[in-house]
């Protein structure tokens, strides 16, 4: 099933919000998942951006491993580590972010199925906007075969929560700076050091994020939903998502 299809059939929310603190941006994403497990709402559509540049491990990412972490530690830069798989990522100004939650469907009971369809959605959107870019599994998008997008999900029992990056004017000076060349990297990679393989492309967010938003029967929310932030507080005790020490 095509995720528009999916997404038009319900009544679901667009939320156009970031809020200050990294650790509540990373957490609002897993909010929005509970929500939607909790019968409360039924798909959601997120962005946000973060004003000051971050590191987000994927949850079974190794601090020793991922990082450069005594240049990490000597620029002073905050390590979070997020509820989802996935590999590590860096955040700040020029890098949108998205968090679709999506009810199960049964074509997606394969994790590689339920990629390819959401990538699929967001190449559309992004088709429309003038960007032809490509899907390289299992959780890439890339444009003339350099990635500018890395997504990762988190599957509940009756929901998916995939959330992931695109770069548009991000410095990518400090990816180099400070990631490690990961050890398991996707095929199309080649090898390549992040200079070579990371990129930005030439979308206006405002634009993407308008095409994105057109299957959602309801207007956009300008703040978190009502109720959320309580729920919000409640995952941020749960420590789900936590700050990592610099040595």
């Amino acid at each position: 099933m095509h995720v528009f299809e999916a997404l038009s059939r319900l009544q679901g929310y667009m939320i156009d919000y970031s809020f200050d603190d990294p650790v509540d941006n990373l957490c609002y994403d897993d909010v929005l998942l509970q929500l939607a497990e909790s019968g409360i709402i039924t798909c959601a559509l997120r962005f946000w951006e973060s004003a000051t540049p971050f590191i987000v491990l994927g949850r079974s990412g190794k601090l020793e491993d991922d990082l450069y972490a005594s240049v990490v530690a000597k620029d002073g830069v905050p390590v979070y580590r997020r509820s989802s798989g996935g590999g590590t990522v860096v955040q700040g100004p020029g890098c949108l972010n998205y968090a679709l939650v999506i009810p199960k469907q049964k074509v997606w009971s394969d994790v590689r199925a339920s990629y390819a369809a959401i990538s699929t959605w967001l190449l559309e959107a992004l088709a429309a906007c003038g960007i032809k870019g490509s899907y390289e599994p299992i959780s890439d998008l890339a444009v003339h075969g350099r990635k500018f997008s890395g997504n990762a999900q988190r599957r509940g029992r009756n929901h998916i929560l995939q959330h992931g990056t695109i770069l548009y004017d991000f410095d990518l000076g400090c990816i180099s700076a400070w990631l490690a060349q990961p050890h398991i990297e996707p095929p199309y990679r080649a090898g390549r050091p992040h200079a070579a393989f990371i990129t930005n492309v030439a979308v206006d967010p405002l634009t993407l994020k308008t095409t994105l938003a057109q299957c959602f029967p309801e207007p956009w929310h300008q703040s978190p939903l009502p109720g959320s932030v309580e729920v919000l507080a409640r995952q941020r005790a749960w420590g789900r998502v936590k700050t990592l020490q610099q040595a």
